[in-house]
């Protein structure tokens, strides 16, 4: 479950970036939401591997 929560983390630590682009027009708020949604994906992929590797075993 800690990749669970260290998603969960990263998704919360993005919120105040989020809001500070769509509601401020923020433009470094984008750049850092893009690169949280980076980490976000790598770190879905991974996961994405772990249980299809616990899977097949």
């Amino acid at each position: 479950m800690s990749k669970y929560e260290e998603v969960r983390d990263l998704v919360a630590s993005l919120e105040a970036d989020f809001e500070a682009f769509y509601e401020k027009g923020n433009k470094a708020a984008g750049v850092r939401v893009r690169k949280g949604m980076q980490d976000l994906k790598a770190m879905a992929q991974d996961i994405r591997v772990d249980v299809q590797a616990r899977k097949n075993a």
